[in-house]
């Protein structure tokens, strides 16, 4: 059984493969790529401008494509960035959801949005 883990390491070894063939590791400093990270969340969220919750909940296949294809740029952006800086993503995924969940326990947060210092 392949684990969520090797899947991610081997998705990480193949963008790094891509990134070396290309000799793209010079631009890949930490700066450069939150500003990558930013700007391709900033054309994910362009292609829900001007839509209702509605709209947004079904789009047009063509605009699913644009979406997925954000997604994709947005993690692989992500990925560089984290082995740039040696973040380990899935341990600070689960440090982070620890976290958040002493900040929000269900009994209070529970259907509400309120920050965690107001519950």
């Amino acid at each position: 059984m392949v684990r969520a883990n090797d899947k991610l390491e081997d998705l990480k070894q193949r963008i790094l493969m891509f990134r070396d063939e290309r000799d793209w590791e010079q631009f890949h400093d930490p700066k450069n790529l939150a500003e990558a990270i930013a700007i391709e969340a900033g054309e994910l969220l362009e292609q829900f401008l001007w839509k209702t919750t509605e709209q947004a909940r079904d789009l047009p296949t063509e605009q699913v494509i644009r979406v997925r294809e954000e997604v994709a740029d947005i993690l692989i952006f992500l990925l560089y960035f984290c082995h740039e800086t040696r973040i380990d993503i899935l341990e600070a995924v689960s440090s982070k959801l620890e976290s958040n969940r002493a900040k929000y326990p269900a009994s209070k947060a529970r259907g509400r949005s309120d920050k965690y210092s107001e519950l």
